[in-house]
């Protein structure tokens, strides 16, 4: 089972303030009131989502990305390196590449379960989202979608490895392992292994698209989002939508 990571990876999302996703002013003839607001955070993250789920669920999504590939386990390591000095590259390549086709036929299936959390969300879940840290919107997801994903991932992953002899060369993997008497009695839940870091990629690519939206104009693809992240300073003089409601909220 998969466990919440912290965001972002690595400084992948470096230099994002504070809840910049949600800082953002409308345009001066946008006069925002609190559902508008929720229902722009709604679409934001819906469009956010679908954005991530398209791009890891189609082939090479996960093996042509290297942020989000699915490596080696670390246990394996060594055996990966004896491997290939043996001039086994082509069944370890071919297993690396089958736990990754296994994540992208299972990306598809973290749609509906977005769609759900997403429309069961209040507006105090998004002001939660407001007041929190960087990415907290994809945070949100996670922890309120993780386990769901998890569940469904785990079966149809576990289908597709043996389908693409990913659980064949692995068990091979395995066998060359406990060969050495320092991993005799060494077990793996390879399943479980793929599962999890095909979720941690997915959330990874939320919290980009996450953080398109709110620095890049040009990702605001539908009317609600121009509306509600449409301005990047407050025009007017003006205060944002976001520190208004927490204002009459009793929020900063």
């Amino acid at each position: 089972m998969t466990t919440l990571v912290s965001r972002p990876r690595s400084g992948a999302l470096a230099g994002a303030a504070p809840a910049a996703f949600l800082a953002l002013a409308p345009s001066a003839s946008a006069a925002l009131d609190g559902r508008t607001a929720a229902a722009g955070l709604r679409e934001a993250l819906t469009v956010g989502t679908g954005r991530a789920v398209d791009t890891l669920g189609q082939t090479d999504g996960y093996l042509g990305n290297l942020d989000v590939r699915i490596p080696m386990p670390e246990k394996l390591e060594f055996v990966e390196k004896t491997g290939r000095l043996l001039g086994a590259d082509d069944m370890v390549d071919e297993f690396i590449t089958s736990m990754n086709r296994a994540a992208e036929s299972a990306a598809p299936l973290a749609r509906d379960v977005f769609v759900d959390a997403i429309k069961a969300m209040s507006f105090d879940d998004a002001l939660r989202i407001v007041r929190g840290q960087q990415h907290e919107a994809t945070d949100y997801l996670q922890s309120t979608s993780g386990p769901r994903l998890a569940e469904l991932f785990r079966p149809l992953v576990e289908e597709q490895l043996d389908a693409v002899g990913a659980t064949r060369s692995f068990e091979q993997l395995m066998d060359r392992a406990r060969r050495n008497p320092l991993s005799s009695g060494l077990t793996f839940d390879l399943p479980d292994y793929v599962t999890g870091k095909a979720l941690d990629g997915l959330f990874l690519m939320i919290a980009r698209e996450e953080e398109k939206i709110r620095a890049d104009p040009a990702a605001r693809t539908t009317e609600l989002l121009k509306t509600v992240f449409g301005g990047g300073a407050e025009e007017g003089g003006k205060r944002p939508w976001w520190r208004r409601v927490l204002k009459r909220d009793g929020g900063g």
